[in-house]
């Protein structure tokens, strides 16, 4: 389906039944199932400010695998994550699931069809329960502990001193780091969407929580179409697919073994990542 620029009807917002607006254009949008969950970039830019962020990115993530982004700070990979979940649309090129242009995806479905994990996590000053079952409104408390499980935060949540109608505070003030972490991991767990996009959620927490969000994380993406913002080298050495990016295009791909071959950009941020590892004070 294309889109076309529609002089008559200015894009100000407002739309019609079959029809959404992307920056001035009106697209005809399509609410059938998809029959796959591939992620595709084909020869996508996009610029602000003056400047263009990507340039002329393609790849494709197969249903079912797990592709990480990698590169220096600025390098655009949060923009591809924002793209894929339509936060930004793209100036050219197309984005595709399921081999449909996200364009013409309604933004409810298309939404519908992803989860996603990032470092800040967004908490509300409601019950533990309550924020879990943001990931899917229907779901029974049942569910919601099923999930918790999964995400290993049941036993902490046992805890609390109302177990799971305990009120967290604003942006769940109440619970650490980790802890945040493994709710918002159950609450993508309980919404069981097909995609994942995974902003690596490791980084920032105490060794003995790093390991149960790991553990979590393994559980959200079984079966899933998988995106991860890698920023430890070390999580994404069995990864399908490594995408490296720098200055806003990619300039690597491969697994693991192959990139650290190229004896490029990859092979010197693993080396670095090495060495930081065995930095002791």
């Amino acid at each position: 389906m294309g889109c076309w620029r529609m002089r008559c009807w200015p894009a100000c917002g407002r739309s019609w039944p079959g029809w959404t607006s992307s920056r001035g254009r009106w697209c005809w949008t399509w609410d059938a199932a998809l029959e796959d969950f591939d992620i595709e970039f084909v020869d996508v830019s996009l610029g602000y400010d003056g400047g263009l962020v990507l340039k002329d990115i393609s790849f494709k993530i197969l249903e079912g695998s797990v592709a990480a982004l990698v590169g220096p700070s600025g390098a655009g990979k949060t923009t591809i994550t924002n793209l894929i979940a339509r936060f930004w649309d793209v100036d050219s090129g197309e984005v595709r699931i399921g081999g449909k242009n996200a364009k013409g995806l309604r933004l409810d479905r298309l939404l519908s069809y992803t989860s996603m994990v990032f470092q800040e996590v967004i908490l509300f000053n409601d019950t533990v329960l309550e924020n879990i079952r943001l990931g899917r409104k229907d779901a029974t408390d049942e569910e919601i502990i099923q999930a918790a499980k999964a995400a290993r935060c049941h036993e902490f949540i046992e805890k609390l001193p109302q177990g799971y109608n305990t009120i967290i505070g604003e942006r769940g003030a109440k619970l650490s780091a980790g802890e945040r972490q493994r709710i918002s991991i159950a609450r993508a767990i309980s919404k069981d969407a097909p995609i994942v996009i995974l902003d690596e959620a490791t980084v920032y927490v105490d060794p003995e929580n790093e390991g149960l969000i790991q553990e979590a994380v393994n559980e959200l993406t079984k079966g899933k179409t998988v995106l991860v913002i890698a920023h430890r080298l070390s999580t994404i050495t069995a990864t399908d697919q490594i995408l490296v990016l720098d200055g806003g295009r990619i300039v690597e791909r491969g697994r693991h073994t192959e990139l650290l071959a190229m004896d490029g950009l990859y092979r010197r941020m693993w080396e670095a990542h090495q060495s930081a590892r065995g930095w002791k004070f």
